[in-house]
């Protein structure tokens, strides 16, 4: 019977730098031998990259905005994440659950409860084995982002925002120490990723 295999995902604020390691990560772990989908949200399956497309473009209420999160999060589950794991892969997921509970749940203030119930609609038993916040001062944040590509509809939000959104990250791995590691992106790369290596290695060592 094929083990199970194990949910990375990586999460932090526009211009955290998560997505600057995400190819690394995933890279690291086949060069341990593991079979590996990188996959993001929203995104992950050609229904949720359209959605993707809409939330980061349009303008909507913000329950529509949540309720597209978890649509195109219903079917990367289906589609992606679950098949993945239960074949043994690991999946690292740049983004999940937690950024709704950071971005509209704290940036744009829906709160945590209802978030929550979507959670346990949604996804019940399943919650990522590890889970790094890439956390830089937001000051640093919104500099690499002036630097970067045309910015999406968040990424064009005030300071406020941002501020609300790491507030609610910091409040979750508060909550989840055990699921949720800080990593500050404010250091060097190779001590942020000197960080990440030695958490993949005992991260093999324990799986079955």
């Amino acid at each position: 019977m094929t083990a199970r295999g194990r949910f990375i995902t990586l999460e932090g604020v526009d211009g955290a730098g998560k997505s600057t390691h995400a190819g690394w990560i995933a890279d690291t772990l086949r060069a341990m031998g593991h079979t590996v989908v990188a996959t993001r949200e929203p995104g992950g399956t050609p229904l949720g990259e359209t959605l993707r497309g809409l939330v980061l473009s349009e303008s909507m209420t913000l329950d529509t905005e949540t309720l597209l999160m978890f649509a195109a999060r219903s079917e990367h589950l289906a589609q992606v994440i679950e098949p993945a794991l239960a074949r043994g892969d690991w999946v690292v997921c740049d983004r999940y659950t937690d950024a709704t509970y950071a971005y509209q749940g704290g940036g744009r203030q829906l709160g945590a409860d209802r978030v929550a119930v979507l959670e346990q609609w949604m996804q019940p038993a399943l919650q990522p084995d590890r889970t790094w916040l890439f956390d830089v001062p937001l000051e640093l944040a919104r500099a690499r982002l002036a630097d970067a590509r045309q910015p999406d509809r968040f990424e064009r939000e005030e300071a406020a925002f941002f501020e609300r959104t790491r507030a609610a990250y910091h409040a979750r791995a508060a909550a989840q120490p055990g699921r949720i590691h800080i990593v500050d992106s404010s250091q060097p790369m190779e001590q942020v990723r000197a960080q990440l290596y030695a958490e993949l290695q005992a991260m093999a060592r324990s799986a079955p």
